[in-house]
């Protein structure tokens, strides 16, 4: 089993390993910040012409400067100016010396300098190439075709990869043409390189581990790339699980906290009929359980891989043995039950199981997106809306209104969840774009699931800890809701049949009277039949051991 380092928290503050190449924005950015912040209050009226001209002419330079292009040079490579030649089909070109990437690699740095994003944005991506080429070396080793003597030193490369090291060599960015080929041969190249390297060769040195015939040996870009995709999404996927887990058990924990409290249910925003807030909170617990359980039925449809399908899924250059041998062994190394699919052809164009997980991750993203408004509701206000609930007080809500606190990780929660939504768009334009034998947008695929998935991980983290932990009930408003709804007249319906009951509620509306009141001065009911049938916490149905108990089981 292959230990795999956590998520990267992408940072909040401007991280320009990622925006790079975005100078024009940064810089305008920067100048209207810094003209801003050397003045304050009323000092500001009284900057200088000269500085204010000063500021216009930086502002209309940084709007005529072009994009600055991505350096080639990693992290890796800065400091020296030596240079190795590469060849490939399009000809020779001079490659840092100290590059783990070679020829191929260079060139789609050069050609796709588009989001800024590559592809060692989201390590679990660069993790799973490493496993993926991995088990189709030892694969190929076991049947024959790669010679045993060049495995060990992959096997170290893999590893060294596995463990989050030489990822800065993996810097083309997602959008891409070519269905991936571009980060197949990355992978390749800087794989072969560390071998090289690690078995006390000079990177370059092709004629002892070559990038095309040992590490792309018996594949295609288009059987490894949606494999390292799935295999990617299926080794978070028990990391994103465990964290709803625990929010469903957050949510749990709040119901058994507050499971007699009463308080008026509503539908369409109006009064409708008593409960408590802890069966309100069971109920996001519940509903976030469905989820979990949606997301570990679509992890499924991604274990069929097709290794060994190649180019078209005819299974060219491929040696006996292959494809079930490289499934073996991505089982073996993710702990999964990899199969390889039982029609190549098929597997190789087919989206299916990107689509459904994509689906799953919406209906997870809508779920939460639900139950983070129904926060922001309950805790409006605090003077003129429900405020029924309190969420931690995390910082200033305005920069004009003093006491204002807003509800930040509920808020956070739905970006998160709007961004999610689009992604799953993405995948279904994506998915249904493919032409024949290959679909070719398999990268903005991946870069949207994996995305999903990891906005939803930290997002989940961050909502759970910052504001479902620390969630308070205001009692006394509950309790005045309670005493001046007229929602609990619809429990007079068995009695008093339905004409009845509307004629008291329209009559309490009309006076401000409560119903219990009306029903009195028209003795209705006598005050025995008050109590048995509008007892509110008697129509809420509670059964408060039901609840205790699904919590220990969850647990």
């Amino acid at each position: 089993m292959v230990h795999l380092r956590g998520f990267r928290v992408a940072p909040m503050v401007l991280d320009f390993s990622i925006v790079r190449h975005t100078a024009k924005p940064i810089s305008l950015t920067l100048v209207l910040a810094l003209s801003w912040a050397c003045s304050s209050g009323s000092t500001r009226s009284s900057v200088s012409t000269a500085q204010s001209d000063a500021a216009a002419e930086a502002v209309q330079r940084a709007q005529r400067t072009p994009d600055e292009p991505r350096p080639l040079a990693t992290s890796g490579t800065t400091g020296t100016t030596q240079t190795r030649t590469e060849h490939d089909l399009i000809g020779e070109k001079e490659i840092p010396a100290n590059a783990y990437y070679g020829v191929q690699t260079a060139r789609a740095l050069e050609n796709f300098q588009i989001s800024g994003i590559s592809i060692d944005h989201y390590p679990g991506f660069v993790e799973a190439w490493a496993i993926v080429k991995l088990a189709a070396a030892r694969a190929n080793a076991d049947v024959g075709a790669l010679d045993r003597q060049k495995l060990p030193p992959i096997e170290k490369a893999a590893k060294a990869v596995i463990e989050g090291k030489y990822h800065d060599q993996f810097q083309v960015d997602w959008f891409q043409g070519g269905a991936g080929t571009s980060t197949n041969m990355n992978a390749n190249e800087v794989l072969a390189n560390i071998a090289l390297e690690l078995s006390g060769h000079q990177k370059g040195d092709y004629s002892v581990i070559e990038p095309h015939d040992d590490l792309n040996m018996s594949q295609s870009t288009n059987d490894s790339y949606p494999t390292a995709i799935k295999i990617a999404l299926i080794l978070r996927n028990d990391k994103l699980v465990d964290e709803l887990q625990k929010l469903s058990a957050s949510f749990r924990a709040k119901g058994d906290q507050y499971i007699n409290t009463l308080k008026m249910g509503r539908t369409e925003m109006q009064d409708a009929v008593p409960m408590t807030v802890g069966q309100e909170f069971h109920a996001f617990a519940a509903s976030i359980d469905d989820e979990i359980a949606a997301l570990r039925e679509a992890e499924k449809h991604l274990y069929a891989v097709n290794m060994g399908a190649t180019a078209i899924g005819t299974g060219i250059n491929v040696p006996k043995g292959y494809p079930q041998k490289t499934a073996d062994y991505l089982a073996k190394l993710t702990g999964k039950p990899i199969t390889p699919a039982p029609d190549m052809l098929a597997a190789t164009w087919d989206q299916q199981g990107f689509v459904l997980y994509s689906s799953a991750l919406k209906s997870t993203a809508i779920k939460l997106s639900k139950i983070a408004s129904d926060l922001i509701l309950l805790t409006s206000g605090p003077r003129a809306g429900l405020a029924e609930i309190n969420l931690p007080a995390l910082q200033p809500g305005s920069s004009i209104m003093p006491g204002k606190v807003n509800p930040v990780m509920p808020e956070m929660l739905n970006l998160v969840a709007f961004r999610v939504m689009g992604n799953d768009l993405t995948v279904t334009v994506a998915a249904h774009s493919g032409q024949l034998q290959l679909n070719a947008y398999e990268p903005v695929e991946g870069l949207a699931l994996i995305e999903s998935q990891h906005l939803l991980y930290t997002g989940s983290t961050a909502f759970r800890t910052k504001c479902v932990d620390g969630i308070t009930v205001n009692e006394k408003q509950l309790q005045h809701y309670m005493d001046t709804t007229v929602g609990i007249v619809t429990a007079l319906n068995p009695v008093l049949g339905y004409d009845k009951a509307t004629e008291l509620a329209n009559e309490a509306y009309r006076t401000n009277k409560g119903i219990i009141e009306i029903i009195r001065e028209r003795k209705l009911l006598t005050d025995a039949q008050i109590a048995d049938l509008l007892n509110p916490a008697k129509l809420t149905n509670l059964d408060a051991k039901t609840y205790r108990q699904e919590n220990h089981a969850e647990k």
